[in-house]
Formats: structure tokens, sequence, C-alpha cells
């Protein structure tokens, strides 16, 4: 008898999962149905005019700007992982996701997750050289030393994303309910019904060290950063480059403190839970192209000649940092 109620579990766990449902009322469907929408179209069009400026413009192909237009990519792939399933469900009165697109999920998921945390590791860096060496910017961030930083980001992130993966499918499930609206690796492991499940805890112990490493490394760079631009003798200078360091840490340290509570905090009730992942997974991929690009005079300027529209004033400044 047990044994035919764990072959049952298992085969309705291989034909898929059910994921959060939000309400049962038709009209509360549509209504988030809406919403993911409107946020989802907000999203991906702001990124893809960044992505489209930089690729356009060559005043733009820079370093700084050649790492904004990779963040942009990656927030596009991260919303487009997770968003138009959640919305399709909606839509069609649905909570199935099939075993195949819950492993391609997580895959993607985090393969974007990561290599977007990774990246602003090395822009952090990029703004620290920028303004701590200037004089040493242009052959330190020299056209070889960004792409293999970049090539680097996105093998650990794929690397990282199947190693996640793999330690999360590995061990039998004994329940098909996913207590998210996309598949969540804290929420699968939950419904682990083997101690396999602890490979994958022991992946995410060290993911959370390493991380913690980042998250100090970009905090110490910032302090730096501070420190030289208390330094700058214009007004003006110090208040533009605080209007841009502030922002950036800001909505790094949303990302970082809402996705520990997600994944690292098991206490969390699933209301609080789901508040969590709703802010580490909407708002960087809004909030980015707002602080990192669109409030950048030369991303404008771009984006009006891109789109056919009339842009009357122009960047001047020297500093590649103090342009945004």
């Amino acid at each position: 008898m047990v044994l035919q109620e764990e072959h049952q579990l298992n085969s309705s766990t291989a034909s898929g999962f059910l994921l959060l449902e939000f309400s049962t009322v038709f009209e509360l469907q549509i209504l988030h149905f809406i919403g993911f929408l409107v946020f989802y179209l907000t999203a991906v069009v702001g990124n893809l005019l960044i992505i489209s400026a930089v690729a356009s413009d060559q005043h733009l192909h820079t370093p700084m700007y050649f790492f904004l237009m990779n963040l942009a990519i990656q927030d596009v792939g991260q919303v487009s992982v997770i968003f138009p399933k959640a919305m399709a469900n909606s839509l069609m009165n649905s909570r199935h996701i099939s075993f195949s697109g819950c492993v391609a999920q997580v895959l993607f998921f985090i393969f974007f997750i990561a290599s977007d945390f990774f990246l602003l590791t090395v822009m952090a860096y990029d703004r620290y050289v920028a303004i701590c060496y200037p004089l040493q910017y242009q052959s330190l961030m020299n056209k070889q030393a960004c792409i293999q930083m970049i090539a680097t980001v996105w093998i650990f992130g794929l690397f990282y994303a199947m190693l996640h993966t793999g330690g999360t499918f590995v061990p039998p499930f004994c329940s098909n309910i996913v207590n998210q609206f996309f598949c969540e690796i804290p929420q699968l492991l939950k419904l682990a019904c083997s101690n396999l499940y602890l490979t994958e805890i022991g992946i995410l112990f060290v993911s959370a060290l390493f991380s913690s490493g980042c998250f100090i490394f970009i905090v110490v760079s910032y302090a730096y950063i501070f420190t030289a631009v208390l330094r700058i003798p214009s007004m003006q200078g110090r208040q533009k480059t605080f209007s841009t360091c502030l922002p950036h840490l800001i909505v790094f340290s949303v990302f970082i403190v809402t996705g520990y509570f997600a994944y690292y905090n098991p206490t969390t009730t699933s209301h609080l839970n789901l508040v969590f992942t709703m802010i580490y997974t909407m708002v960087p991929p809004l909030m980015n192209p707002i602080i990192y690009s669109m409030r950048n005079k030369e991303v404008r300027h771009s984006m009006s000649r891109l789109l056919g529209l009339r842009y009357s004033s122009m960047c001047t400044s020297s500093s590649p940092f103090l342009q945004s």
C-alpha cells in the first residue's frame, strides 16, 4: 500500500506541479493578470530600450554602458522566465506547470538572478576604479578585460544554476503542490520526501557565504567611493555622484535582503514569503532601467534619437562614472 502511494505521488509529480492560486474568483484572477502584465511590459520595454540605445549608439560603447546593457538583458530574461507563465495560468484559470517546465524555470531563473548578482559586483568594481583611480581607468577597464568579466559572469551564473537545479530535483517529491506562483527552490525543497534534499541545503549554505562575500565587496567598494567623493571640491559633482550611488546601493540591498528572507528563513509565513518573493523578483528589473540608465542624459539622448524625438541637452562630464 505504501509503495502504491509513493508510486502515485511520483507519477503525479512527473506529470507536473500545481502552483499557487492567488484567488478562485475569476474577476480577481483577471486583475492579477492585468497587474502582472503592466509590470512585465514596463520592465521589458524599459530594459529593451536600454539595450537598443547602447547597441545603436557608438558613443555608449564604453565599459559602463556595456555592463548596463548586459544588466538589462539579464533583467529581461529574469522576468520572462516566470511572469508569462503566471499570467497565462491566471488568464486560463489554471495552476499547472509541467515537470520539465518547472525544471527549466528553476534553471533559467537562477541563471539570470545569479548572473545579475555577479554583474552588480563587477559594476561596483567598475565604479570604484572610475572614481578612485580615474587615471588608470582606461588601462584597467579595457575592452578585453570587460569581455572577460562578462564571460565570467555568464559562465559562473550558468554553473551556479545547474548546480542548484540538480540539487533541487534529485530527491523524490511527496507532493506536487508548490506554495508559490512559480517554481521557487525553497518551496520545492519543502516537498522532498528523502534526505537527498540536504544536498541542496548545503549548496544554499555555501551560496549564502559566497553571496555575503560579494555583498561585503560591494559595500566596501561604495565606502571607498563615498570617501573619494567627499574630497570632490564641486558640490554639484558630489551631489551627482551620491544621487547615482545611493539608489544603486538601496535597490541592491532590497534585492539581497528580501532574497535572503525568501530563501534562508524557514520560519517566514507563506504570506510574508510571497511578499518577499514579489519584491526581489519585481523591484530590481523595474528599477534598474530607471536608476542606472534613464536618469543618465546620454542614454536619454540616445533613446530620443532611437525613437525619433528631439533632445536639447547633452552630457559633457569628463568622468565615465559621473555621467550617470
